[in-house]
């Protein structure tokens, strides 16, 4: 029997960038069963990751796979759940009113991103402590991207090292930092970035994380994954010799959660790849990280598991792109569900879409058998969407499309 890996700590570390639905408790489970358990979207039991006909069908592996409080961390928002429920509702609520008689045969979904071609407009979000979900992690993840012809974006938290994950497959590689207060721990991190070929750094920006199913949970991670990850972002003082309660401390203490758009020009001077932020949900932030050069912009409230009470990201899409313009890049990630839900988040401006929780619970299910069928399910999802709404490439895709 396995026993549920526990967290507590590690909250403003260990963090997921995607869509939204959860569990915790028997009253937030019906909650949760009217928005990706019930109607149309219903898992039914499909026995195999081949089975799977959609997201929720992998969802559903992956729950009777894994332990409660593994699949809890993976699956719930913070406090009351309205953000990561909103995630989900706002983009049901945007109906596509697709033109007849377009003649379009064929659909091709390649798009550009920070001048590398990918296959599709859907990409892997950083994803935290992956080896919980599948003992491959993010190994595994980042060769179901490359197959698949798209970008995994690796989460400092996922649980191998910068060097693991880029020797894991030949794809395209984005990396996320979280910053050590030591600067010269994040100095050398970035320059192993650098030197690893990854070809962009996310800053994720956005806090706030307060999940009562983990807390119910009383869920840490365990000592030995710890040590590993705080080795892997260079902190080799820490050894296996240490309590538990001793690299519990440090790393409480080791991150810099205060940090100013002064970093920005920290980091620049570290670096020549392209800089994005995460967690912009405000227009005047996002025209101040234009006006500061950034290269691209992350639409994102980090799947509903920050501060509870965010708007959902679909809502607030269209005031970025109106200050954004073709400056910078723009992206989005959560509640993404459905290929219709990527189509509706290309045609307000989005140049592609990350997807997080979903590929966690694929990891989880099969692990990279598991995240290929939920990016194959996106992918020939968005596909009919596009031939049905008479779009043969992604730049036919725009707001003509929707009724919102």
């Amino acid at each position: 029997m396995k026993q549920p890996i526990r967290r507590r700590t590690f909250g403003q570390v260990l963090a997921t960038a995607a869509g939204a639905i959860s569990l915790s408790g028997d009253d937030d489970q019906a909650v949760a069963a009217g928005q990706e358990g019930a109607g149309p979207q219903e898992a039914i039991p499909v026995g195999a990751i081949e089975n799977a006909v959609n997201v929720a069908d992998v969802r559903q592996l992956a729950r009777e796979k894994l332990p409660k409080a593994t699949f809890d961390y993976i699956d719930t928002g913070s406090a009351d759940q309205y953000t990561l429920r909103d995630n989900l509702a706002a983009l049901q609520k945007i109906k596509v009113l697709p033109p007849l008689l377009k003649g379009v045969r064929k659909a091709d979904l390649s798009v550009s991103v920070l001048g590398k071609k990918i296959a599709m407009p859907i990409m892997l979000a950083p994803v935290a402590a992956q080896r919980m979900y599948h003992p491959d992690g993010g190994l595994a993840a980042t060769r179901a991207a490359t197959a698949m012809g798209t970008i995994y974006a690796m989460s400092g938290s996922v649980g191998n090292s910068v060097e693991e994950i880029a020797q894991a497959s030949k794809g395209p590689k984005w990396f996320q930092l979280y910053v050590p207060k030591d600067r010269q721990v994040t100095r050398q991190l970035v320059e192993r970035v650098n030197q690893a070929g990854f070809e962009a750094i996310i800053l994720t920006v956005d806090l706030g994380e307060w999940k009562d199913a983990d807390r119910r949970n009383k869920f840490t991670l365990p000592k030995e994954m710890l040590v590993k990850h705080l080795r892997d972002i260079g902190f080799k003082q820490i050894t296996n010799a240490m309590s538990n309660k001793e690299v519990q401390a440090f790393n409480a203490e080791a991150w810099d959660l205060s940090l100013s758009w002064d970093f920005f020009g920290w980091l620049r001077k570290q670096t020549r790849l392209p800089i994005l932020i995460k967690g912009v949900l405000r227009p005047d932030d996002a025209k101040r990280a234009v006006a500061m050069g950034l290269d691209g912009i992350v639409v994102s409230n980090h799947g509903g598991r920050r501060l509870d009470g965010m708007p959902a990201t679909i809502d607030v899409l269209p005031r970025i792109m109106d200050v954004v313009g073709d400056r910078a890049e723009v992206y989005m990630d959560s509640g993404i569900r459905r290929g219709t839900d990527v189509l509706k988040a290309l045609a307000l401006g989005a140049r592609a879409v990350f997807v997080g929780r979903p590929y966690a619970w694929g990891l989880g299910a099969a692990g990279e058998a598991g995240v290929r069928k939920v990016l194959e399910l996106l992918r020939d999802e968005l596909s009919n969407a596009m031939l049905t709404s008479g779009c043969a490439r992604v730049a036919d895709i725009d707001a003509a499309l929707l009724d919102v």
